[in-house]
């Protein structure tokens, strides 16, 4: 099946005037919101929390990460809000969005804001809980898999590994700005390097990282669409992850790992061919 945008998945009900919620009825005296992590897209990859939340909605606000199949969950009776951001493109800024959050909450609809991942991973949740907190909203959080740990696994590149790597680092490409004193704390050794939404700003990385000291010929993997059907997996060296990146610009959501353990992956693909029987568990390999 081919991967579909969510921006043109909306049903006939959908609404993306940010002035819908304005005209929406008070509902009644006391709403609620949930903060739903949504994992890395597979709807079983979700915790049994998200599922009934889901189930239970009022109204959903979601993110652009958050999988068709995981909006399919979504039942008809509730309306569906798109505030997802994709860079270069316009949105919805962070303010807009807690202001839509609250606006639920104030006319008692039970309000699910899904996202994609978990919510405190580079996800503004904290941000999002702090708004509702200051207008007091009753909320609450639930946890989903973060990209770095369900994408790795499902590429089969373990994070940490004995003798290679005994700590593992999150960072955004968002904000790397090749700062080279900040690199140097990132790539010592047994550590793993994790890089969220980096492709963009891969040069920056690159060289930040070489400057630094790290090993031109350290192993490198970019997974896109991961823990999906259209999962994508390339591994290099680090001396050719710009003109990697350049070739794959576009693909998202995109991840990338930095270290010694992406080296395991092929072990683990070339033994996983051999007893991987199941038809639906192909995409893994």
């Amino acid at each position: 099946m081919k991967f579909q945008r969510h921006e043109h998945a909306y049903r006939p009900h959908q609404q993306q005037d940010s002035g819908f919620i304005d005209e929406l009825p008070y509902k009644s005296e006391k709403g609620f919101v949930s903060i739903v992590g949504a994992g890395p897209g597979d709807p079983d990859l979700m915790t049994m929390a998200a599922h009934k939340r889901i189930a239970l909605a009022d109204i959903v606000v979601y993110d652009r990460l958050v999988s068709q199949r995981i909006l399919d969950l979504i039942p008809s009776s509730a309306l569906r809000f798109y505030v997802g951001k994709r860079c270069g493109m316009p949105s919805l800024n962070q303010e807009s969005i807690n202001a839509i959050l609250k606006d639920c909450g104030q006319k008692g609809y039970r309000a699910v804001r899904l996202k994609g991942g978990d919510p405190f991973v580079f996800g503004r949740g904290g941000e999002e809980a702090l708004a509702l907190k200051a207008a007091h909203i009753e909320f609450e959080v639930i946890p989903g898999i973060t990209a770095a740990l369900g994408c790795s696994s499902s590429a089969l590149i373990p994070l940490t590994h004995r003798k290679l790597a005994r700590s593992v680092t999150f960072v955004t490409g968002n904000v790397v700005s090749g700062a080279l004193p900040a690199w140097s704390s990132l790539i010592a050794q047994g550590q793993t390097l994790v890089c969220y939404m980096g492709l963009e700003k891969s040069l920056d990385i690159q060289k930040g990282l070489l400057q630094a000291g790290l090993r031109s010929s350290t192993p490198v993997a970019i997974i896109g669409k991961g823990c999906s059907p259209e999962q994508e997996v390339y591994t290099f060296q680090l001396s050719q992850m710009n003109q990697i990146a350049e070739q794959l610009r576009g693909l998202s959501p995109a991840l990338m790992i930095i270290g010694e353990v992406v080296s395991i992956r092929q072990q683990l693909v070339d033994v996983a061919k051999e007893y991987v029987q199941d038809e639906h568990l192909a995409w893994l390999l």
